[in-house]
């Protein structure tokens, strides 16, 4: 439960709850649901409640300030049915923290040092609020249940999840292990044909997620050691993996890297150089390979007059507009040539205008050449950024096609060796 009412406003995103379900996952905890909530102490007590009649651990994330308005302290106690009061030792030391920065405690700030019977203290090293953590007593409706109340701020959440709560949580020793597989050129209705009933599967489970440059499938499983849920996981994916095949331009383990479809078009690339013409999409496409060496050089402009200088034919630009896929082929080909590369590649979108979504892109280099358009629909952002994404898809396409032929033609070529030595 995340409390607090800017998180309903929108004032502040909820980075929170994410934090404890990637966590609760990897430890074999099944997470039932999240909510978010207000600050309102019948709310609060209220969700808490429901909370526990499904859950053995409800973990509040808030609400642990000392203003009238922080009311998890106040909520839990309700539905305990205790008294709050002060702890003399939570008290001693936050006074101290005070004296120690030069303050001087204001007394809103004893509320900070509240207990109840059934709640000890997790200490705050990063902050003036210490959490709790409760067990409810025999005789209640919910005993043996526990409930965790964690300070809102990140930084302190986390230190105090990690360090505090899940020592005292004496969870049974348990793993989690998951792939996942990033797609491109497939949209995710057609992944799920492609899986079949393995998304049927409970565990190792077999999930699929859309994503601005393809969909993942992610295949995970957990059991008491990381070895057997990684043993438990492959025969899985290794179907996934033979559904989807050619789709496919990168896994992620749990832990790696970030994976970006740039980063697998730049692999693709072999040393190869790359230079960008991009019309209309104001740079999304450059920006997803800022800093890499790969990239020679990039122009980016919406004039005619410059795009002329880049490749674009006046013929062309009268003919067939700047969002024609003989214009993204003419830019491909400057891309290559202003730059020197290996590779040029474009991409020519109208954002906005009567052609609107309107979106070519092109890809050249020795023995290369590759052309496609689409038309997205959305707003200017949404266009710019889904042409970016769909140049990545037509690049790494083609460079893995190019790549299987040279492969293949190396092993006809070594066939033929044999041959005729034999």
């Amino acid at each position: 439960m995340s409390v607090g009412t800017e998180l309903l406003l929108g004032e502040i995103v909820d980075t929170n709850a994410a934090f404890v379900a990637r966590e609760l996952s990897l430890r074999g905890v099944t997470l039932q649901r999240k909510a978010t909530v207000g600050d309102n102490l019948e709310r609060i007590s209220g969700l808490i409640r429901e909370s526990l009649s499904r859950a053995d651990l409800v973990i509040l994330g808030g609400g642990l300030g000392p203003t009238d308005d922080d009311l998890t302290r106040e909520g839990i106690a309700a539905v305990a049915r205790e008294t709050p009061a002060e702890d003399r030792e939570l008290l001693a030391w936050l006074s101290g923290l005070f004296t120690s920065r030069g303050r001087t405690m204001a007394p809103i700030n004893r509320k900070q040092a509240w207990l109840i019977p059934s709640a000890s203290a997790l200490p705050n090293p990063l902050g003036t609020a210490p959490g709790w953590f409760v067990t409810l007593p025999d005789g209640h409706e919910f005993a043996g249940k526990r409930i965790a109340a964690l300070p809102g701020p990140p930084r302190e959440m986390n230190r105090m999840f990690r360090e505090e709560l899940l020592p005292r949580l004496n969870l049974p020793a348990w793993a989690f292990y998951a792939v996942t597989l990033h797609t491109s050129g497939i949209g995710e209705s057609d992944v799920a044909t492609h899986l079949g009933d393995l998304t049927k599967i409970a565990n190792p489970s077999v999930a699929t997620y859309a994503r601005k440059t393809g969909t993942d499938v992610r295949v995970a499983a957990s059991a008491k050691s990381a070895e057997e849920a990684r043993q438990l996981a492959e025969p899985v994916l290794e179907q996934a993996r033979t559904a989807l095949g050619r789709y496919i331009w990168a896994e992620e383990k749990t832990g790696d890297a970030p994976a970006t479809l740039a980063g697998a078009v730049i692999k693709l690339l072999a040393g190869r150089s790359l230079g960008l013409v991009e019309a209309g999409s104001g740079g999304t496409l450059a920006l997803q390979f800022a800093g890499a060496a790969a990239l020679k050089g990039a122009a980016i402009s919406d004039d005619h007059a410059t795009l002329l200088t880049l490749g674009l034919t006046p013929i062309t630009l009268s003919r067939d507009g700047v969002c024609s896929e003989v214009a993204a082929l003419e830019l491909a080909h400057g891309a290559r040539e202003r730059f020197g590369t290996g590779v040029g590649l474009s991409v020519c979108a109208a954002a906005e205008g009567e052609q609107q979504g309107q979106v070519a892109i092109a890809i050249v280099g020795e023995g290369l050449e590759r052309v496609a358009s689409v038309n997205w629909p959305g707003d200017a952002g949404q266009v710019r950024e889904r042409a970016a994404s769909t140049a990545l898809n037509l690049a790494f396409r083609a460079l893995s096609a190019a790549e299987a032929d040279q492969t293949q033609a190396g092993q006809t070529q070594v066939n033929q060796t044999q041959a005729g030595q034999r």
